[in-house]
C-alpha cells in the first residue's frame, strides 16, 4: 500500500495469523496495522453510503460527546448509556484529561483506550475508580508506569489487562498486579523491561487463558513460572530470541494448550519433542526457528494440530515425507523454504487442507500437480516461485479457492484464462509486469471478487473497462503507471470500495479526485507519485470515513491535509505526508 512500486519480500511476517502481517508498533504512521487495529465508528456513520437512518440513541450519544464541556458527571445516568458515550469519544479521540473526570464512579465495564493521545499516570484513579465493575482495561501505548499500575488493586473482577507497547512498565509493575486472580487475558507485547523473575508474578495468576509477550526479549528461563497455569490456553512469545528448548519442557504440563506461537526464538527439534503430550494444541507457529523436518515425527503425536507455521526455518526437501502423517491440518504455511516440488509430493493427502503458503518456494509448474487432490483449499500463496501459466491448469479444478496470490510469478495473460472458471474466488493478486489488459479481460466472470491486486500490471485506460464487471470489489490497486483520469471514470462507480490504490500513475491529476469523490465508503487511499495538487484535496471533504490518505511525491503538504483533517475527515488518523 506504499507509495513506491518495489516491495521488500524479505521481511519476516509479524501477525497473528499465518499467512501475511505487518511488523511495527500501532502508530498513525504504521497505517496498515492501524486500519487493522484502530476503533470503530459508529455503525450509523460507517453506513452512511447505505443511507441508514441512525437510531435515536446514536443521535444522543452523538450529541451529548459533541457538547461534553456541558456536562460534569455521568454517573447518574444507566451504565451501559455513559459506556457509549465513553466508547464514543474514545474513538473520536476527544477524550482528555479533563473530559476523563466525568466517567468517575461511572462502574464502566470496559475502558479500552489503546493509543488513546495523553494516557498517563493521571488517568488510572478515574480508572481505578469503577471498582469491582471493571472488567477489561487495555492501555496500548501509553505512558503508564509502574506506579500508575498500584491502583488497578480495588479492580479485582478484572479479567483483561492489555499494556501492548507499554515502555515504562517493568518487573515492579507486574508485581502490582499478582493479586489480580480473576485475570484471564494478559498482554505486554514489545516491552523490553520485562525479565524472567520478574514473571514470578505470573504464579499466583491461575485463571490465566491467553497470555501474550511477543517481542519481550528479556523473558528467557521465565517460562517455568507459567508451569501451574493449567487453565493456559493461549501462548504468544513469537520474537522472544531468548527462549530456548529448556523454556519449552516448562510448557509440556499445560494440557489445555490450544495456540502457541513461538516465531523466530531458539527452540529445536528437541523443544518440539516436548509437545507430544499437548492433544488439544491445534494452533503451532514455528516461523523462523532452527527446527528441521525431523520435528514432523513429534508433531505427528500432536493429534488435534490444525494450523502449522513452518515458514523461514530453512527446511529442504529432506524429512518432509512425515508431512503425510499430519492428516488434519487445515492451514499450512511453507513459504521461504528451500523446498521444491519433491515436498509437495508428500502434501497430497492432506485433503484438509484449506489454506497452503508455498511464498518463495523451489516450485514450478510440475509440482502444482500434486495439489489437484486437495479440493478443500480455500487460499493458496504462489508468490516468488517459478510457476507459470501452463501449472494454472493443475489448480484450475480447485472451485473451492477463494484466494490465490500469483504476485512475482511467471504468470501471462493466457495464464490467468485458466482461473476464469474458479467462481468461488474473492481475491486475486497478480502484481506481475506481464499482465496486461487483455488478462483483466478474462478475469470478467469472477464476479465475486472483493479484492483485485494488479500492483505492477501494465493495466490502461482501456482496460479499466472491465472492472465495470466486479461490483463487489473492496480492495483494488492499480500501480502500473498506464492511468490517466480518463480510466478513474470506470472506477468511480465501484461503490464497495474500502481501500483504493492508484500510486505510481504520474499522469493522474486532480480530476481523478473528483471522480472518486463519490466513493464514501473509503478507508484507504493512495495517490502518490501524480499530479494531484492541494486544490484537488477538497474533492475529497465527502469521504468522512477515510482514515489513511498517501499523496508522497505529490504538489500537496502536510498542513494542506492537516486543514482538511481538522475541518472534514475527522477520522483520518494515517496520511502522507506528514
Amino acid at each position: 500500500m506504499g507509495g513506491a512500486c518495489s516491495r521488500k519480500r524479505d521481511q519476516l511476517d509479524n501477525e497473528d495469523n499465518l499467512q501475511r502481517g505487518i511488523s511495527g508498533r500501532y502508530s498513525k504512521s504504521a497505517s496498515s496495522k492501524w486500519l487493522a487495529t484502530s476503533f470503530s465508528r459508529p455503525a450509523y456513520e460507517l453506513q452512511r453510503g447505505n443511507q441508514r437512518c441512525p437510531t435515536l440513541m446514536e443521535l444522543c450519544i452523538k450529541k451529548i460527546s459533541e457538547d461534553l464541556d456541558k456536562y460534569s458527571s455521568f454517573s447518574m445516568l444507566p451504565r451501559d448509556i455513559t459506556q457509549q458515550i465513553f466508547n464514543e469519544l474514545v474513538s473520536s479521540q476527544r477524550l482528555t484529561d479533563a473530559s476523563l473526570e466525568a466517567f468517575r464512579d461511572c462502574a464502566l465495564q470496559d475502558l479500552h483506550l489503546g493509543e488513546c493521545p495523553g494516557v498517563n499516570n493521571s488517568w488510572m484513579d478515574v480508572i481505578s475508580s469503577q471498582g469491582i465493575s471493571l472488567l477489561s482495561v487495555d492501555l496500548s501505548g501509553s505512558d503508564v508506569t509502574d506506579s500508575g499500575l498500584t491502583q488497578l488493586n480495588d479492580c479485582t473482577n478484572l479479567q483483561a489487562l492489555n499494556f501492548n507497547y507499554c515502555d515504562q512498565i517493568s518487573d515492579v509493575g507486574l508485581n502490582h498486579i499478582r493479586g489480580l486472580s480473576h485475570l484471564s487475558s494478559l498482554s505486554f507485547r514489545r516491552n523490553n523491561s520485562i525479565t524472567s523473575q520478574g514473571m514470578s508474578a505470573f504464579t499466583s495468576l491461575v485463571n490465566l487463558v491467553k497470555l501474550d509477550l511477543e517481542r519481550c526479549p528479556g523473558i528467557g528461563g521465565g517460562l517455568v513460572h507459567l508451569k501451574g497455569l493449567s487453565k493456559l490456553e493461549s501462548l504468544n512469545i513469537k520474537w522472544c530470541n531468548c527462549v530456548t528448548d529448556a523454556d519449552i519442557k516448562h510448557l509440556s504440563g499445560l494440557t489445555n494448550l490450544k495456540g502457541l506461537q513461538i516465531s523466530c526464538s531458539k527452540v529445536t527439534d528437541l523443544g518440539i519433542s516436548y509437545l507430544k503430550g499437548l492433544h488439544k494444541l491445534n494452533l503451532l507457529n514455528l516461523e523462523g526457528c532452527p527446527v528441521t523436518a525431523s520435528c514432523l515425527d513429534s508433531l505427528s503425536a500432536v493429534t488435534a494440530l490444525l494450523y502449522l507455521n513452518l515458514s523461514r526455518c530453512h527446511l529442504s526437501d529432506d524429512g518432509c515425507e512425515g508431512f503425510s502423517k499430519l492428516g488434519k491440518l487445515k492451514v499450512l504455511n511453507l513459504g521461504f523454504n528451500d523446498i521444491s516440488d519433491a515436498c509437495l509430493v508428500h502434501l497430497k493427502g492432506l485433503t484438509n487442507l484449506e489454506s497452503l503458503n508455498l511464498d518463495s518456494c523451489r516450485i514450478d509448474d510440475e509440482g502444482l500437480a500434486n495439489l489437484t487432490g486437495l479440493r478443500r483449499l480455500k487460499c493458496l500463496v504462489l508468490s516468488d516461485t517459478e510457476v507459470g501459466s501452463s501449472g494454472l491448469r493443475h489448480i484450475s479444478g480447485l472451485t473451492n479457492l477463494e484466494s490465490i496470490n500469483l504476485s512475482f510469478t511467471m504468470i501471462t495473460d493466457g495464464g490467468v484464462r485458466k482461473l476464469s472458471g474458479l467462481s468461488s474466488l474473492k481475491s486475486l493478486n497478480l502484481d506481475a509486469r506481464q499482465i496486461t489488459d487483455s488478462g483483466l479481460a478474462a478475469l470478467t466472470s469472477l464476479t465475486g471478487l472483493t479484492h483485485l491486486d494488479l500492483f505492477g500490471a501494465r493495466i490502461t485506460d482501456s482496460g479499466t473497462n472491465y472492472l465495470r464487471n466486479f461490483k463487489k470489489l473492496q480492495s483494488l490497486e492499480i500501480c502500473g503507471g498506464g492511468l490517466t483520469d480518463a480510466g478513474i471514470r470506470n472506477i468511480k462507480d465501484l461503490s464497495s470500495l474500502s481501500l483504493l490504490n492508484l500510486s505510481q500513475n504520474c499522469n493522474l491529476t486532480d480530476k481523478s479526485l473528483e471522480l472518486i469523490s463519490g466513493l464514501t465508503g473509503l478507508v484507504s487511499l493512495n495517490v502518490s507519485n501524480s499530479r494531484i495538487t492541494s486544490a484537488g484535496l477538497q474533492h475529497l471533504k465527502p469521504l468522512k470515513n477515510l482514515k489513511s490518505l498517501t499523496l508522497e511525491s505529490c504538489k500537496v503538504t502536510a498542513n494542506d491535509i492537516k486543514k482538511l483533517q481538522s475541518t472534514f475527515l475527522p477520522q483520518l488518523v494515517s496520511f502522507r505526508p506528514e
